[in-house]
């Protein structure tokens, strides 16, 4: 039997899956609905990142990225900054918030941010991160975790030095993206050089990079020590995902989701979207519309012109009509849905991508 949950301090992760924050994406309303379609079946939450480099001293106010709800633990609040002072000040007020723990970003990418020093930025200097990991260690009472890549580029591959510093300043977790901060979200993640950091570790590590499969997951779990893995840009085209996984670790078949059922999601996620005193039918509209888009490409046939409609519809009412007379004809047609006949993470179709290939990196 594949290990199914690990332990972050005194917090429990069961099943040992995480749902990768995502900017503009793994908002409160995405996070239920991967939740409710998992059957509340999710290791750990995290909330979209929160920049500290703002306003000092920081303040929770208009921060809608901060919302979270009870049934989305345990839940953890990541942040990002360059300066020690202000992400260990920053992590203190939010604990007022009871998340379940605390996590310092040294992995985000864009240019915005990890060329103003943080995020990944931070790997161009460990010295800062681990004064970083040192002040905010000392802010809170709850797990502190950190994110990171595997180092700035291929001639400056740090992770293993990272690890050591994230152990030696009380970090509780450490998640590895298995791609340089150049790659982006290109290429491949090298899960040889994650499960190296796993086997070296003295705390949990989680593997996060092109986990956008049952099989692939299963794989990294049993191949390598890490003790769960992370899901991103996959939980955008099937956020049945989780789920699952975590039927394949309880030993249950696999279950087949249809095209009909795929378009009922649409509705709850609506909902929670609404729930949001922040939302409006507009907005929410074209967040159904970014879901819509995904989903069409899991559709088996493919469905182009279902797709287009949806993306035309004006308001959430015309969005819905439509959604509902997709369905009858889905239904009738015993269309199915197969997001893992596409290789989403890196424009490639997953069919013709060997997995001896994906852990080369």
């Amino acid at each position: 039997m594949l290990k199914n949950e690990f332990q972050i301090v005194n917090i429990r992760v069961s099943p040992c899956t995480v749902l990768s924050p995502m900017a503009g994406v793994t908002d409160a309303p995405f996070r239920r609905l991967c939740r409710v379609l998992s059957g509340n079946r999710m290791g750990l939450l995290v909330s979209e990142f929160v920049s500290t480099d703002g306003a000092s001293p920081f303040i929770l106010k208009n921060r809608k990225q901060l919302i979270f709800y009870p049934e989305e633990r345990p839940f953890g609040i990541q942040i990002f900054g360059r300066h020690p002072e202000r992400m260990a000040y920053a992590a203190h007020v939010l604990e007022s918030l009871k998340p379940d723990y605390i996590e310092v970003n040294a992995g985000c990418p864009v240019p915005k941010v990890a060329g103003k020093g943080g995020g990944a930025g931070l790997l161009k200097d460990l010295p800062r991160l681990k004064e970083i990991l040192c002040e905010v260690k000392k802010a809170v009472s709850v797990p502190m975790t950190l994110k990171c890549r595997v180092g700035w580029d291929e001639n400056s591959i740090n992770v293993m030095e990272t690890l050591k510093i994230a152990e030696g300043e009380g970090a509780d977790m450490l998640t590895v993206h298995g791609r340089t901060r150049v790659q982006g979200y290109n290429g491949f993640a090298n899960w040889d050089l994650i499960g190296e950091v796993a086997s070296a570790a003295r705390i949990p590590v989680v593997g996060n990079g092109d986990v956008n499969s049952v099989k692939f997951a299963l794989e990294c779990l049993e191949k390598y020590d890490v003790k769960g893995v992370s899901i991103g840009r996959a939980a955008m085209h099937n956020p049945w995902l989780f789920g699952e996984i975590a039927d394949a670790l309880e030993g249950k078949a696999p279950r087949v989701v249809t095209a009909e059922e795929a378009c009922s999601v649409f509705k709850t996620y609506y909902d929670f979207m609404m729930e949001e005193s922040t939302s409006t039918p507009f907005g929410a509209l074209g967040r159904l519309k970014q879901l819509a888009a995904r989903l069409c490409k899991g559709f088996v046939p493919e469905t182009p012109e279902f797709r287009q409609k949806v993306l035309t519809s004006q308001s959430p009412e015309e969005f819905f009509e439509r959604v509902e007379l997709f369905k009858d004809y889905a239904k009738a047609n015993a269309m199915t849905f197969a997001p893992e006949r596409l290789m989403n993470l890196n424009g490639r179709k997953e069919d013709t991508i060997s997995f001896e290939r994906q852990f080369k990196g």
